[in-house]
């Protein structure tokens, strides 16, 4: 797109990458910058961005910093949980639910301020460039987007680096064995480590690189056991305390973290056509999951069950290729939210050195379990076994069929 940009929303967290790019954005556009913060759960991240906004000459009122993170849990992260979404059966799609909320606010803050451009720095290797990008034209089809990823030519954390040294920039970043930087996220959702000596999927991570969860090994020898209460499929309380979707994952991340859950070492399919391989942490994100599985065992007529199983992939890979925003997407969550109505009630997991069991599951209004029916003892004629033998022979008839046709082939 052409045209001189007069002011850009950078999505700022004060980082190597982004404060570099806040500094590109001065030199090479000439414009006023804005910078915009979301506060969605990452520790350290949020309180020195005013601080390293300001040193870059940003205008106090160009600095936006906002505390999303019930939001972020209520509107984003709960309606996928709903859907039991998991991106290639394993990855909790940590990074790819937040994209869309921080999209959502920068275009909000671009209309506000009447900028006419926004800026990311997501790589041009990477989803996160997608999943910005698609959420920001969903919502603003006009945007001007502005990727220095895909214009310049630091196009390694080494280039960074040196031209943060070279232009006065602060930055921080962990040094990995070899003295490389490795990429991280986080949120209240998960930390993802990408990059560095992760780049080799056969390396194995050092023990001290992960953040939020301790070594199942080194995890407590006393199993602990967690009681969540769903509504509608969301949690709502925790051990009986009523919890906001923001305080659950919260509460959650750290007795997960206590026992080593939800540590993940995956090479999944980037959607730009390359393999990545990521280390994730999600312990609150796991324990939920696991909860709602077991209160949808008991509350969803089997066949909903199934047709929900059959459609969370592609719900998956809707939230991790970005399109959050789609038509697609939302008519999918009306069905993944309809199905909720009945999925009420408590479950008890037993947590124990990186392992999760159901160990009780109750709905008091919902339940679809009939122990009158399920027993092995007398039944009282609640069930008459001998209506199986019908049933056996009906599914069994193309069968039957088709053998009687090959044994025929045979003589």
């Amino acid at each position: 797109m052409k045209g001189k940009v007069t002011k850009v929303v950078l999505a700022y967290s004060g980082g190597l990458d982004t404060s570099v790019i806040l500094k590109w954005l001065q030199d090479v556009y000439d414009c006023e910058v804005v910078t915009f913060t979301a506060d969605i759960g990452q520790p350290d991240e949020v309180k020195p961005a005013r601080a390293k906004a300001i040193k870059m000459g940003i205008k106090p009122g160009n600095i936006f910093i906002e505390d999303l993170r019930e939001e972020f849990v209520r509107d984003f992260v709960f309606p996928m949980f709903r859907a039991n979404a998991l991106y290639e059966g394993e990855y909790l799609l940590g990074s790819s639910i937040a994209r869309p909320l921080i999209a959502k606010h920068l275009v909000a803050i671009a209309r506000k301020t009447g900028a006419d451009a926004i800026a990311h720095g997501a790589t041009g290797k990477g989803n996160d460039q997608v999943r910005f990008e698609l959420g920001a034209y969903a919502l603003m089809p006009d945007v001007r987007i502005i990727a220095p990823w895909r214009e310049w030519d630091l196009l390694s954390r080494d280039k960074l680096l040196a031209y943060a040294v070279r232009h006065g920039i602060p930055v921080d970043f962990k040094k990995r064995k070899g003295g490389a930087p490795y990429s991280m996220d986080a949120n209240l959702l998960h930390i993802s480590y990408e990059g560095g000596v992760l780049e080799d999927p056969n390396f194995a991570p050092e023990e001290d690189m992960w953040r939020l969860t301790v070594s199942p090994q080194k995890a407590p020898d006393k199993p602990q056991v967690v009681d969540l209460k769903y509504a509608k499929g969301d949690v709502v309380a925790i051990d009986g305390r009523t919890r906001s979707p923001a305080q659950v994952l919260d509460e959650l991340n750290r007795i997960g973290g206590r026992h080593g859950i939800g540590r993940l070492d995956k090479v999944e399919n980037r959607y730009v056509g390359m393999k990545n391989r990521g280390c994730y942490e999600t312990p609150g994100g796991t324990i939920m999951l696991a909860g709602h599985r077991a209160m949808e065992s008991i509350t969803l007529d089997r066949e909903v069950l199934a047709l929900k199983d059959d459609l969370m992939p592609r719900y998956a890979r809707m939230v991790y290729n970005g399109y959050w925003f789609s038509p697609e997407r939302m008519l999918l969550q009306k069905l993944m939210d309809a199905s909720q109505s009945t999925v009420n009630g408590t479950v008890r997991l037993k947590l124990y050195k990186g392992t999760i069991m159901c160990v009780g599951r109750e709905s008091k209004t919902d339940s679809l379990y009939d122990m009158k029916i399920a027993t092995f003892d007398d039944d009282a004629g609640a069930y008459n076994q001998a209506d199986a033998a019908g049933f056996i022979r009906l599914n069994a008839l193309r069968l039957r069929i088709a053998a009687r046709l090959a044994k025929k082939r045979k003589h």
